[in-house]
């Protein structure tokens, strides 16, 4: 019955197994997804997996680059333009926040992907393809603010991205152990909302232009 279907709707195959690669990889991570179990759960046979990724790490590697082209997708579809900036620093932070929050599968195959050293990641050309459109709105963003004198004019759009990234994706991917420590929990609604106001300022406090008349060394510790 498979095979039948298998060469009527490739594309469907394809995407099926990627969703169940999807749960096996961000639930055990590489070494412990079975591959029986993800042909099982595509409705499909081994064969067909090996047809399309040729090996198990292929089929990793396919799941991270559809979880970040995913990612990417999202983000460049904000419309940012037509807000100023610092609402379209904001509206970027709360999506980029949100989505981190809706996704924890794609958190856990980040972080197991930290396991491996970035190993798998580094053997796709895609991934740059994915990334770079986000940093390109940013970047057009920030230039924009710069250019109408709310923002300064040095930052680093790579760098703002990934200490923007960083605030919501530590609450995520440490919420469990984050609750046991500190006792506090950061899927309620009430944390959320005011450790996001708190990142929000802090963020576009960073990019304002200094005061006039301030030296650098006033931004700096003794």
């Amino acid at each position: 019955m498979t095979e039948p279907r298998t060469k009527r709707d490739p594309e469907g195959t394809r995407r099926r197994i990627l969703e169940a690669a999807t749960q096996q990889f961000s639930t055990y991570g590489l070494s412990g997804a079975r591959v029986d179990a993800i042909a099982t759960a595509a409705d499909t046979n081994e064969r067909m997996l090996y047809y399309y990724f040729q090996s198990k790490e292929g089929l990793y590697v396919a799941v991270l680059e559809a979880m970040y082209a995913e990612f990417a997708r999202h983000e460049v579809s904000l419309d940012l333009a037509g807000l100023q900036p610092a609402a379209a620093i904001r509206t970027l932070a709360l999506s980029i926040w949100d989505y981190f929050r809706a996704n924890p599968r794609w958190l856990n195959l980040v972080n197991n992907e930290n396991l491996h050293e970035g190993r798998y990641l580094e053997r796709s050309p895609k991934l740059t393809e994915a990334i770079s459109p986000v940093i390109d709105l940013l970047r057009a963003t920030l230039a924009r603010g710069a250019a109408t004198g709310d923002f300064r004019a040095d930052v680093d759009a790579l760098d703002f991205y990934v200490t923007l990234a960083a605030m919501g994706y530590y609450l995520v991917s440490n919420r469990f152990t984050l609750r046991a420590f500190i006792g506090r929990d950061y899927t309620e609604a009430s944390a959320i909302e005011g450790v996001t106001e708190m990142q929000v300022k802090m963020l576009i406090a960073y990019l304002q232009p200094a005061s006039p008349g301030a030296s650098p060394s006033d931004f700096m510790y003794p």
